[in-house]
């Protein structure tokens, strides 16, 4: 329990709000608040200063948060030997991911090679991805940021081209090539800021002098494709995200176009733990991503 309220407190100083802490964490609100004012209460400090719904590290918080942060990352050490331990391939495995279609096929492949390894996912745009796997929430971790930081090892999964995603009734479906103009007099559906798919669409736009119709904000490729299947507008996926409907058709842009490139991406430092490269030895032997 102390562990666990201490999980609380530094991931909601660290994140700076208590909805973006209890939704890493996988715990509701009033959990989170419940645990750091458990703490507070145990032990007579004041942890946070609370400001019209606001929240602000104390002095205390401040003194305390390093050691904190030095406790975690020795239970993330000991956890992960722990999961080292034992059968040669046997434990868990912790899959981040921006999009499945890059690592379900890799993750079939895996799980039919090592059946005694337990495979989690969670999934977050790119951004989300690489904070995940350098806090050590995931062992392996896909995203379209290009990361140059030396604490990470990357392979390419995939490069794919942009491409409109929009109903078969819509009026540019008919055409099988378009222009990034056409999307002046359309309502684009876009993901939500930290996506890498959403920057490359706004500095295309930008780069042609486009402004659409309505820009409607979206959090999930997912979300997107049912907005378009409700007919509420056009998204720019990358190709091989698109999903296969039979009411989405994909349309390629005539001019030159950015791709997304994806990439895995592990922590250096434990790229030759046997679980960690066994996965990225079968993503480098070539597997399809999607056909495995």
């Amino acid at each position: 329990m102390f562990v666990t309220q201490l999980k609380a407190f530094f991931t909601v100083a660290r994140v700076g709000s208590v909805t973006r802490a209890a939704k890493q964490l996988r715990l509701s609100q009033p959990a989170v608040t419940a645990q750091i004012k458990a703490l507070e209460a145990h032990y007579g400090v004041e942890l946070f200063h609370r400001q019209g719904g606001r929240l602000r590290l104390s002095d205390e918080g401040v003194r305390l948060l390093p050691a904190v942060d030095q406790l975690l990352q020795d239970e993330i050490k000991v956890e992960f030997a722990l999961r080292e331990a034992g059968d040669s391939y046997r434990g868990s495995l912790r899959v981040g991911a921006t999009a499945p279609y890059y690592v379900l096929g890799l993750l079939r492949q895996y799980r039919e090679r090592y059946p005694l390894v337990e495979i989690g996912m969670s999934a977050g745009n790119s951004q989300q991805m690489i904070d995940a796997l350098l806090e050590s929430r995931v062992d392996v971790a896909t995203s379209s940021h290009l990361e140059n930081d030396r604490r990470l090892h990357r392979i390419v999964l995939g490069d794919d081209p942009l491409v409109l995603a929009l109903h078969r009734s819509h009026p540019l479906a008919t055409r099988p090539v378009l222009s990034w103009h056409d999307l002046t007099g359309c309502d684009l559906l876009l993901r939500e800021q930290g996506s890498i798919t959403r920057r490359l669409t706004e500095q295309v736009l930008d780069d042609h002098g486009i402004t659409p119709v309505h820009v409607i904000e979206i959090a999930s490729r997912e979300a997107i494709r049912e907005a378009i299947l409700r007919q509420m507008g056009v998204s720019v996926f990358a190709r091989h995200e698109t999903g296969n409907h039979p009411d989405v058709v994909v349309r390629p842009f005539a001019e030159k176009t950015p791709h997304v490139i994806e990439y895995l991406y592990c922590l250096a430092e434990r790229r030759a733990s046997r679980l960690i490269k066994a996965f990225i030895g079968l993503a480098e032997a070539g597997l399809d991503p999607e056909h495995g």
